[in-house]
């Protein structure tokens, strides 16, 4: 029996988390994994979604990152997925938990430790790291998304697994053969160092 024998074939994920834990790399590894598995799937990075979509309302200047039209992107998010057919959605990006229209929602989660070093890989700005690192350990992601989701939001602990390991994961919350609630993965520590 494989782990995809449960899937539904019109299933919507969304994967979100803190900046630099693993979406972009575990959403495209997904997607191509169910192509190549004779799944029709369909990815959409939401911060390239909403430039196409004209939904960048401008800059913070202060912490230099883009301003999303978040309630624009809920409803273009939307009609995308009340048009598909027979095809699984991934929605991946550090806003998607802020939308509606998932079946389950992914937040991965990461070692401040680990992640600190991502960020700082990428040329972020301190204040910008210590912001993301704060906000992982208070797991913010997660927080907003139980909002939303409630029991349909799951937390995965990326520290230590490989991105076939998280994609199987998401493969098997996806098919209800498990759940990962939020609250089972607890950062704090970090924060009390």
């Amino acid at each position: 029996m494989s782990i995809l024998d449960d899937l539904s074939k019109d299933t919507v994920i969304f994967i979100s988390g803190t900046p630099c834990t693993g979406k972009t790399t575990v959403a495209s590894d997904l997607n191509d994994y169910l192509s190549s598995n004779g799944f029709h799937s369909r990815l959409i990075k939401v911060n390239d979604f909403a430039i196409d979509n004209d939904l960048v309302l401008g800059e913070d200047p202060d912490k230099l990152y883009k301003v999303i039209d978040i309630d624009g992107l809920n409803e273009c998010l939307n009609e995308e997925i009340d048009q598909r057919s027979n095809c699984i959605l991934i929605v991946e990006g550090h806003l998607s938990h802020l939308c509606e229209g998932a079946d389950k929602m992914i937040v991965l989660r990461l070692n401040p430790s680990i992640l600190k070093n991502r960020l700082e890989e990428r040329d972020y700005a301190e204040s910008k790291i210590q912001e993301n690192l704060e906000a992982e350990s208070l797991a913010v992601c997660s927080a907003e998304a139980y909002e939303i989701y409630g029991d349909k939001t799951n937390e995965i602990d990326a520290s230590d697994k490989s991105v076939e390991e998280i994609r199987d994961l998401i493969i098997a919350i996806a098919s209800d053969k498990m759940d990962c609630p939020v609250g089972s993965i607890d950062f704090m520590e970090w924060l009390l160092e």
